[in-house]
């Protein structure tokens, strides 16, 4: 039974990620290719202060990441971006060469939201197992909005989502700072929506407030030759699909729990 929970989180996740490259070719990436015009046109724009220099796929996947959760994340955790796609550049190489494995940039954003649904899917599933809340229709959306908080909303506080070009911080200090909040905020909406003991929902507000008390790594010098409107506009963009991905997984993933429970 378990298997068949986890492969229909596994559907429902993909399912998800398509849903979600739509959502971002309509509405995220020509916010990129428009910042892209004040870096420089075709020309590889230099690598933001604290990153590491790589490959035109690393870095293109790099700073996409870093647009969509307000973080260059760890390598492995950067595979779970939502918005994950290499659109950073639009040069003429990386469209004859492909931007991962030789694929076109619109392929390789595909893989990577799929990559993306079926890892939070299996998140979502397996921690609704643990914690023995089930996923259904009436509560997945709620569900779906957890996970957009935890992620995304509540991080993009103190690192919200950047356009290529705009100033970062260290890389380290970010994801160290990013992964923190993470996991401090899941657990505190774990305490604070599913634990009925006042206690724990106090400390569920505390873990929540903790890392925005502390406060993310800023960088020293915040100039840009992005105008700040559009940098705006962005991260509201950047924002409501990332919501509307958690939303569709969190319903898809209800609807094929009472599938199976119907069928058990």
């Amino acid at each position: 039974m378990i298997v068949r929970y986890l492969l229909a989180a596994l559907v429902a996740g993909l399912f998800s990620g398509v849903l979600m490259t739509a959502a971002q070719e309509a509405r995220v990436v020509p916010l990129i290719l428009h910042a892209e015009e004040f870096e420089g046109g075709d020309e590889a724009a230099p690598a933001a202060e604290g990153t590491t220099p790589g490959t035109g796929t690393e870095g293109a996947a790099q700073t996409q990441d870093h647009s969509s959760l307000g973080a260059v994340i760890l390598d492995v955790a950067s595979a779970l971006s939502p918005v994950s796609v290499a659109y950073a550049h639009e040069g003429e190489d990386h469209e004859e060469g492909g931007i991962m494995f030789g694929m076109s940039r619109f392929s390789g954003t595909l893989l990577a939201n799929l990559v993306t649904g079926a890892g939070f899917g299996l998140l979502l599933a397996g921690f609704s197992l643990v914690s023995g809340h089930p996923i259904t229709v009436a509560n997945g959306a709620l569900w779906g909005a957890a996970g957009w908080l935890a992620v995304h909303m509540l991080p993009a506080i103190g690192l919200p989502p950047e356009l290529p070009g705009f100033p970062a911080a260290d890389l380290g200090d970010r994801q160290v700072w990013w992964i923190a909040t993470v996991i401090l905020s899941a657990a505190g909406l774990y305490l604070l929506f599913l634990k009925q003991n006042i206690v724990a929902k106090v400390i569920g507000i505390v873990l929540i407030a903790a890392p925005q008390v502390y406060g993310a790594p800023q960088p020293g010098d915040i100039s840009s030759n992005v105008p700040a409107v559009l940098g705006a506009e962005f991260a509201v963009a950047a924002l409501a699909t990332t919501l509307f991905f958690w939303i569709v997984l969190g319903l898809s993933l209800g609807f094929a729990n009472e599938k199976i429970a119907k069928a058990a």
